[in-house]
């Protein structure tokens, strides 16, 4: 692969260090490297959960020790997601359905950088009523299983729009969801397991390092909003890409 291989490992890490720093563990930015360099479909949905859960553990762990995650609002989401990702997860969707369902959470994911690059959380926020915690979770839990993302580029949007959550909080109970739907999604998929990518430990050595430098910079306030409207003119060609190619 040579060349391109390099290529792809620095767009991991560059991906990493993007979603990490807002509380995301990269899964649609891994989504869109390999759909740009045409990975099969069957490779792409397992390689992302797996690197999912390497950048979430970082991410969980840092966003915890800044005292910013909330159990009581991670608790009800994540309740409702974690066996719908497992189901989602065990679904094989023929490859030009998965391709267009990847597609269009691309697009979203692109349209979601892109606002929130515009937003500011903020610090006047309301507790979720349970029915829509475990409602969304579920939602977004199997959505994240059936395609191999971790649903942050849904919930994290959705705390703040609804002032459920300030913006810290959000990322921080994000980055939680993110692990334990990533986890359940790899179990519930457990059969395509040895299909992700033979390069997975150069892909993996670039989301660590990448979630690391992430991690820190979110933590510390780090400003992201112009990098992510670049990285969202990426997701938007990618997404085309897998969509209508």
């Amino acid at each position: 692969m040579g060349t391109d291989l390099v290529v792809i490992t620095l767009l991991m890490f560059i991906a990493a260090v993007l979603y990490s720093s807002v509380g995301h563990a990269g899964a649609s930015g891994y989504l869109a490297v390999m759909a740009l360099f045409s990975f099969e479909p069957s490779v792409m949905k397992p390689t992302a959960l797996a690197l999912n859960i390497v950048v979430a553990v970082i991410g969980t762990w840092r966003f915890y020790q800044a005292g910013f995650f909330s159990w009581k609002l991670f608790f009800w989401f994540a309740v409702a997601s974690i066996p719908m990702a497992y189901a989602g997860g065990a679904i094989d969707v023929h490859i030009s359905v998965y391709k267009i369902l990847v597609g269009v959470v691309l697009l979203l994911a692109a349209l979601r950088l892109f606002v929130t690059s515009l937003l500011k959380g903020t610090e006047a926020v309301k507790e979720p009523p349970r029915w829509a915690s475990l409602a969304s979770g579920a939602g977004i839990g199997f959505l994240s299983g059936l395609t191999g993302v971790g649903g942050g580029i849904f919930l994290t949007p959705l705390l703040i729009l609804c002032k459920w959550s300030t913006a810290k909080t959000a990322a921080a109970v994000s980055v939680t969801f993110i692990l334990v739907n990533s986890i359940a999604g790899l179990a519930g998929n457990w059969k395509n397991v040895n299909l992700i990518s033979e390069f997975i430990p150069y892909f993996a050595a670039a989301v660590v390092a990448g979630g690391m430098v992430g991690t820190y910079l979110g933590t510390k306030r780090f400003d992201t909003s112009t990098l992510r409207r670049v990285l969202a003119v990426v997701l938007v060609f990618a997404g085309t890409k897998m969509i209508f190619l």
